[in-house]
């Protein structure tokens, strides 16, 4: 961790005080950014000068319209790799969905979608090493997430509100798509089979969605009934994680809605 001297931190809030920007202090005394934003927080709280109190509206607390097939896709992305966090530092918890480089497009539609459901916070992706986090903070993440608790989803009942229900009800390709885009995939599987004496290669698609929760491997599966999609559930060892979706009519009917992904 570097430590900068008061004489530093007096230069930089003068520089700041007179107008100059943020970027330009950082570059100008070689001080992180986010360090030159936090001291010029502080020096605006000690003025009083900082803006009003930002306090977006919650669709459940407020009333504020929610949008429906957003909140579905989304519903279904935090069910798979996504999380809510609140670190002692931080005056809200935050709502972080891991999106993989090698799939642009999803991080891109994950990104929309988070706006269109907080479309008054502010959101950003974070790069890390092979993975983009979009993230957003807001205090109503427990109100529109309710199966947000303590330890891993897997170790605890995970059960939709009815409200929810209904959004999924009216919403269910997105809540598939949600949760295929962040633990499933579609692969090529291959047979051979006997054909006039000779062996022969077929290839077929076949979506396959893992995820170790009881509780969200049902959710995904009641979801696939409720569109007609026939699915099997394969065992890895002696735990049921993988649901199958191989039946060619079934295949093609979520590559209509949900695809490879992009």
């Amino acid at each position: 961790m570097n430590f900068h001297s008061t004489e530093v931190r007096q230069r930089a809030l003068a520089l700041l005080r007179g107008g100059s920007k943020n970027a330009d202090v950082a570059r100008v005394l070689n001080v992180p950014l986010g360090t030159i934003s936090y001291w010029k927080h502080m020096d605006r709280a000690k003025r009083g000068e900082c803006p009003g109190k930002h306090d977006p509206k919650c669709p459940r607390c407020d009333g504020r319209p929610l949008a429906p097939a957003a909140y579905s896709y989304l519903l279904g992305q935090y069910l798979g790799d996504g999380h809510i966090s609140h670190y002692s530092r931080h005056r809200v918890p935050s709502l972080m969905i891991t999106c993989a480089d090698a799939w642009p497009g999803i991080a891109d539609e994950t990104e929309a979608a988070v706006r269109a459901v907080f479309p008054d916070n502010g959101v950003h992706r974070l790069q890390r090493t092979g993975c983009q986090n979009v993230k957003v903070y807001s205090k109503h993440l427990p109100c529109l997430f309710p199966q947000h608790g303590p330890g891993k989803k897997h170790d605890r009942p995970i059960a939709l509100e009815p409200w929810q229900q209904e959004i999924v009800d009216a919403h269910p390709w997105e809540f598939i798509r949600g949760l295929i885009h962040s633990d499933g995939c579609r692969i090529t599987n291959w047979t051979t089979r006997l054909v006039a004496g000779e062996r022969k290669r077929y290839e077929y698609p076949r979506y396959f969605f893992t995820n170790k929760s009881d509780d969200i491997r049902k959710l995904f599966t009641n979801t696939l009934d409720l569109v007609g999609v026939e699915w099997t559930s394969l065992a890895r060892g002696s735990d049921p994680f993988n649901i199958s979706i191989a039946r060619k009519t079934s295949v093609a009917l979520v590559d209509t809605h949900v695809g490879p992904k992009h």
